[in-house]
């Protein structure tokens, strides 16, 4: 299954707020042996989201949305989630259970607003303040807030993922080249060759460049089976020596 975010938020697109999401979500799947394979920024548009959540649930991936589950005027998460499902918005029983324990005597119906949720769906617990997120068809959609949002992914994929943690466990290696020839253009019929001949494993460049424009160095290596990787970097290592290309192991 491949793993996807949709990040909300017309503050985040704007740079009033930064992003603490991708790299948080990130992170949580590496831990479990797992990688993101796409990541989708959008603001507090209800019909983009919706044409959004209308694609990704049709593609059958694993997805972390966060944001817009509110209950003010430029939330529409929940609504957009309802529109791409064609259901109607109904009041949780569990949201509800959830969020009278949470408010006790002070409970109002405008507060329980925030568990109407598309009619269907399961809710996810909030360990903060118990306002649950809900999840439908492998989307899991959780509030906006850091300190709630990453337990609550976390609890997720642990919940429902737990058999696809670790099935292949990966090592990354990689050296830095340096000198003239040290530049990705020149290495492209090596970067070909290694990645034909080792398919199964994910090959990556990284030039690093100064702050005045020169070149530093070019990072140079690839990620997967350990005894693959093995086997891909000494024919990288090699091929640069060949070449008389200067270069060491990254730390």
């Amino acid at each position: 299954m491949s793993f996807g975010a949709i990040i909300l938020g017309d503050e985040i697109l704007s740079g009033k707020r930064v992003d603490r999401h991708f790299a948080k979500i990130a992170e949580l799947l590496a831990l479990r042996g797992l990688r993101l394979a796409w990541v989708e920024y959008l603001g507090d548009e209800r019909s983009r989201i919706a044409a959004t959540l209308r694609r990704t649930l049709a593609a059958g991936d694993v997805v972390f949305s966060f944001g817009g589950i509110g209950n003010t005027p430029d939330d529409h998460t929940r609504q957009a989630v309802a529109e791409a499902l064609d259901v109607d918005l109904v009041l949780h029983p569990d949201a509800e259970r959830e969020i009278r324990a949470r408010f006790g005597a002070e409970i109002t119906d405008v507060r329980l607003l925030l568990g109407t949720f598309p009619r269907g769906v399961d809710i996810i617990p909030n360990p903060f303040n118990r306002i649950p997120g809900f999840r439908v068809r492998d989307h899991h959609f959780l509030p906006g807030f850091p300190q709630m949002a990453h337990p609550m992914a976390e609890w997720a994929l642990d919940t429902f993922y737990a058999h696809l943690f670790n099935q292949r466990p990966t090592v990354e290696r990689a050296c830095l080249l340096t000198g003239a020839d040290a530049y990705e253009s020149a290495l492209l019929d090596l970067m070909e060759r290694v990645v034909a001949d080792f398919p199964a494993l994910r090959l990556f460049s990284l030039p690093s460049i100064s702050e005045d424009g020169q070149r530093r160095h070019l990072e140079l290596g690839v990620e997967g089976d350990p005894a693959l990787v093995d086997q891909a970097m000494a024919s990288i290592r090699l091929e640069v020596e060949r070449r008389g290309i200067v270069w060491q192991w990254r730390p």
